[in-house]
């Protein structure tokens, strides 16, 4: 696939980027490179490889929920500039 001034265009168009000409000319080199990296890559003979969808062996350690958080109302009160019962007393912000 060769990347045309229209193509650029009409990406930008999309991504709704206003692109200068060196830009334009910037993203054209680039993509050009990257599809040609792609076409080099699609050389490579990957018969008989497992498929993979990440290079390492890795896998999701999952852990059981527990809950750990105690009530430290009492503790949080402490450092509270004003309380009212179990609760922080703020200023009214609201009428």
């Amino acid at each position: 696939m060769k990347i045309t001034d229209e193509l650029i265009d009409y990406i930008g168009e999309l991504s709704r980027l206003e692109l200068s000409g060196e830009e334009k000319e910037n993203a054209k080199k680039d993509l050009t490179d990257i599809l040609n990296y792609m076409d080099k890559l699609n050389e490579l003979d990957t018969s008989g490889m497992p498929e993979m969808t990440h290079p390492f062996g890795e896998v999701n350690r999952f852990r059981r929920d527990e809950v750990i958080n105690e009530d430290r109302r009492g503790e949080m009160l402490v450092n509270a500039p004003q309380a009212k019962g179990d609760y922080f007393k703020v200023f009214k912000t609201v009428e």
